[in-house]
């Protein structure tokens, strides 16, 4: 079934799903462009922001592990309308205030993302109700509808944002109070989403209705289908009242979590926020410009969920990872060393063209894998290890901007993906078949 066909053919939960992580990848994209500008135009620190990019991701790391660990005891629906609440909540404290510690304590408990990644519990809780609705060989196409969906919603944000700073500026507005304005429509955004989430169905709930893994359904059947069955009816009495993991989930999460949180660590030393710091400061270009470039960048960054769903199915996960990281860990390093901003722009873009090309492979890796009863928290601990991996980078780097050489970082980080690629060929060496075996 083509990628096309799986997004007319899903059913209302999983659209919903679309829809929110592409309201909510639109208010991460937005404020991205503003954040560390804006801690700076309030005369904050680089080396201040660093540690406010990190201490931001150790609150996320720990209110996503609180939410996701139980969230489907309480109800994915509640902690999604929760988490909702708390984007609304940390935007209004943005847009109304200026107090270093004020603006810490709502990024740490509520929801800002410091680059414009994913925070909070909603990206574990969407991909393990979209796994449970979704039969194996439909879920690379699900996914990268996912990602695609998102990083169209944050290339959006990015160029209303550069396109509106430009317009604010020009009308008199301050820096600070142009980007105020971003937070409030940041606000907005999280109550569009939370509204959104009231829609949900019960089939979205671990008890609630599931596909059966291996059904083989026609092009002419629906993909996602309201009235599903389970075949897993036999789980749903003792299975959920556990919240340890199997021994043998354990062994296969610890393998995944030293690929993935080196793979982070890397990452959190160049994370988005800083590459805008980076152009802005480096080619000293405008707000609109910045605003372009980084829709341009997730433009890339959304098209590539399409050939990574092939490569997936065509090359498996593994080797789908391997074709696009390499690479994407070259543009990285070089990107420091080109000095004229088209050169740069065209790098960085290559870049974000290939960095997000092995988000479907790795999930297609983890539903594989994982036993779908233990899948919302094993999907949990992965992003949140991932989310504690990347708290080291920023104070570095904030360091390394301190004193002039930010540029460092883009070598830490790439060499730090490409170590984390290694490890991934190593540890999960011909597991390409097998998963490939399930799908087909």
């Amino acid at each position: 079934m083509s990628i096309f066909k799986t997004l007319v053919k899903a059913n209302r939960d999983i659209k919903l799903l679309w829809f929110s992580v592409f309201l909510r990848l639109m208010a991460y994209g937005a404020s991205n462009i503003v954040l560390v500008l804006y801690l700076k135009a309030l005369g904050i620190s680089e080396s201040l922001i660093g540690i406010f990019m990190t201490l931001t991701l150790i609150g996320d790391t720990a209110i996503s592990y609180l939410l996701t660990w139980y969230a489907d005891g309480l109800g994915r629906r509640y902690v999604m309308i929760a988490g909702s609440l708390l984007m609304v909540l940390s935007g209004l404290v943005f847009a109304n205030f200026n107090q270093f510690y004020v603006l810490l304590s709502a990024a740490i408990f509520g929801v800002i993302s410091p680059s414009g990644d994913e925070v909070g519990p909603f990206k574990s809780i969407e991909e393990s109700t979209m796994a449970h609705l979704t039969i194996l060989k439909d879920r690379p196409d699900v996914y990268a509808l996912h990602w695609l969906l998102g990083t169209a919603g944050a290339s959006i944000g990015s160029l209303i944002t550069g396109i509106l700073l430009g317009r604010l500026l020009e009308n008199g507005y301050t820096n600070v109070e142009a980007y105020r304005v971003i937070f409030y429509i940041y606000a907005g955004i999280g109550l569009l989403k939370l509204v959104l989430m009231l829609f949900l169905s019960d089939n979205c709930e671990l008890n609630g209705a599931h596909v059966e893994t291996h059904h083989q359904n026609t092009e002419e059947d629906p993909l996602l289908p309201n009235g599903v069955s389970s075949d897993r009816e036999d789980q749903q009495g003792d299975t959920k009242k556990s919240s340890s993991l199997s021994r043998e989930t354990v062994g296969i999460l610890i393998k995944l979590l030293s690929v993935f949180m080196l793979d982070s660590l890397g990452s959190g030393f160049m994370s988005s926020s800083w590459v805008v710091y980076y152009f802005k400061t480096h080619f000293l270009i405008t707000s609109t410009t910045l605003g372009v470039l980084f829709f341009l960048t997730n433009v890339v960054n959304s098209i590539s969920a399409l050939p990574s769903s092939v490569l997936a199915k065509k090359l498996g996960p593994i080797k789908a990872t391997l074709a696009v990281q390499v690479p994407s860990a070259i543009f990285l390093v070089i990107t420091p060393f080109i000095q004229q901003f088209l050169g740069a722009a065209f790098v960085i873009i290559l870049f974000y063209s290939t960095s997000a090309m092995d988000v479907v492979p790795r999930q297609v890796l983890l539903t594989g894998l994982i036993k779908p009863d233990e899948l919302t928290k094993c999907m949990g601990i992965v992003n949140i290890g991932k989310t504690f991996a990347r708290c080291i980078g920023p104070i570095a780097t904030g360091k390394l901007a301190t004193h002039g050489k930010l540029w460092i970082s883009y070598l830490i980080s790439g060499g730090l993906i490409f170590s984390a690629d290694v490890l991934l060929a190593i540890l999960f060496y011909g597991i390409d078949e097998k998963i490939l075996e399930t799908h087909s």
